[in-house]
């Protein structure tokens, strides 16, 4: 069964914007592990407008499922990944000024560095993700460079669902062909929410993990925590 990372920068944004710490984060992410989530998610962003450099650093020591860290690879990045150590660290493309994640690596235009850096984070400990669109020429720089999983970015199926699904999952069912001739596992999120992640999740069947945040956490608005994460798994089974 695939597992569910739920990404909690949502609910820091809105910690933040009363400068207290409320809603809780580190309570929201046991309450996610408590109503079934397999792992916590966080995307730390330079001007730390939702999660913050020690909020890393307290969900690893608070938490029991695993810890996945977003982030473009910069220097202070990387300093929190040697110092935490969360079991998954996932590397973006993100500019500092970026709002969210919208686009995959190039693989080969950025192999040397990449090749550095999951060297890098490797020698930590972690498990290493790459963020990456379904191209051929994509999933092989990602091989070379040697990271363990790449994760799909699942907007433009997300984008295109609705009109025509079969056609939105074309390009991810060749890329998981790929992943499986290159022996790359399978993590994928960006859009998924409770309308399109059955179908993705059937049709990407060696999917390992997703992570979700913005539709969850707004899905909980409406029906509470507990049922949302219910909902969401049920989703992922085979």
């Amino acid at each position: 069964m695939t597992s569910l990372s739920v990404n909690i920068n949502k609910i820091a944004l809105i910690r933040n914007a009363r400068g207290r710490n409320y809603p809780d984060i580190i309570k929201f992410a046991l309450d996610i592990e408590k109503y079934g989530g397999n792992g916590i998610t966080v995307h730390p962003r330079p001007d730390q407008r939702h999660i913050r450099w020690e909020d890393c650093y307290l969900l690893k020591e608070k938490i029991s499922t695993e810890l996945n860290i977003e982030g473009y690879p910069s220097k202070q990045f990387l300093k929190v990944i040697k110092e935490v150590r969360p079991a998954q660290c996932t590397l973006v493309p993100d500019k500092p000024e970026a709002l969210t994640s919208d686009n995959g690596w190039d693989t080969i235009k950025n192999e040397q560095f990449l090749t550095d850096v999951v060297s890098q984070l490797k020698s930590y400990g972690c498990r290493v993700s790459l963020f990456i669109d379904p191209q051929r020429a994509m999933l092989e720089g990602a091989k070379r460079i040697g990271t363990d999983r790449i994760e799909f970015y699942t907007g433009p199926y997300a984008d295109s669902f609705h009109e025509n699904k079969e056609a939105a999952i074309k390009e991810y069912i060749a890329g998981q062909e790929i992943c499986s001739e290159l022996g790359l596992g399978i993590n994928a999120g960006h859009d998924l929410n409770l309308d399109n992640l059955k179908y993705f999740n059937k049709m990407i069947f060696n999917t390992v993990e997703v992570s979700i945040g913005h539709a969850l956490v707004t899905d909980a608005l409406y029906l509470g925590l507990e049922e949302t994460i219910r909902r969401y798994k049920e989703l992922l089974i085979p």
